[in-house]
């Protein structure tokens, strides 16, 4: 059945797979974004109707992160809205081992909405579409947290279990946790990477002060600084966050794509292998 479903954040890592998923089933789909046609923006509520307007689910993803200040009131308002305007369901990707991301799921499950959670790990494309993809193009990666062994989930399986939650009622209600099928540290994703392109990438580890203060000096925006600082302290150093979960393989009757794979078809794209940016 066609449905009418919009997709916050459907220019962002899960957002583009799911919108492009949703199409090729042929449902309609609504791009949630400022240059959408209507524009949505999570600073300004006075966007949130339209955008939701004859809409019959949604799937929410906050940008940068439902961690970050403000997040719990636009959720609030966003589901509040999405009940006025008749929608029947919404999906929202939170953060795994995130407490202010678990208050945010609250709001969502406490909204009068048919819900689903897709609580997802930190991203493989977090080395190829965003954070890291500099510093693996320069052949040098230095981070905190070295000895951390972090189930990193692909944003493929993120989108395509996203994408039943949307249409399958039978996911209703239900928190899935979305995790890549083993433990990896940093370095030994970087060097997964660096077989995959027979590139040499070296890694370092460095303190957590020092990697922020990088961030600064390199102009990345205080919120975001702020996040990865959290990520790495509070997220990371959790062991009980560190742990593997099944739930792909349950919902999509195949495992979880691993960081080899996801390395291997990257690698492919050459999107590994390009120029590194230039700054003046």
């Amino acid at each position: 059945m066609k449905s009418n479903i919009l997709v916050l954040g459907g220019t962002g890592k899960t957002g583009r797979r799911i919108a492009h998923i949703l199409q090729n089933q042929g449902h309609n789909v609504r791009i949630g974004s400022r240059n959408g046609n209507p524009a949505f923006n999570w600073n300004d509520p006075k966007t949130y109707a339209d955008a939701l307007k004859g809409m019959d689910c949604a799937y929410i993803s906050y940008h940068p992160d439902l961690a970050i200040p403000g997040a719990k009131e636009a959720i609030q308002t966003l589901t509040e809205t999405a009940l006025k305007q008749g929608l029947e369901k919404v999906v929202l990707l939170s953060g795994k081992g995130e407490k202010e991301a678990e208050a945010c799921e609250e709001i969502v499950a406490n909204s009068g909405l048919n819900y689903t959670v897709v609580r997802a790990s930190w991203f493989n494309q977090n080395f190829s579409e965003s954070v890291f993809l500099d510093a693996v193009l320069a052949g040098h990666l230095a981070l905190p947290m070295a000895a951390a062994k972090i189930p990193f989930v692909d944003a493929d399986d993120i989108a395509e279990v996203a994408v039943k939650a949307l249409i399958d009622d039978s996911l209703n209600g239900q928190i899935i946790t979305v995790t890549g099928p083993e433990k990896i540290t940093f370095e030994e994703a970087v060097q997964t990477i660096a077989k995959a392109t027979n590139r040499t990438i070296n890694f370092q580890e460095i303190s957590l002060n020092d990697y922020l203060e990088g961030m600064k000096n390199a102009g990345v925006p205080e919120d975001f600084v702020w996040l990865l600082g959290y990520l790495f302290e509070v997220v990371i150093a959790n062991t009980d966050n560190q742990m593997v979960s099944h739930d792909i393989e349950k919902v999509l009757g195949r495992k979880a794509t691993s960081f080899t794979e996801f390395a291997t078809k990257t690698a492919a794209t050459g999107i590994w292998n390009q120029s590194i940016p230039q700054t003046l």
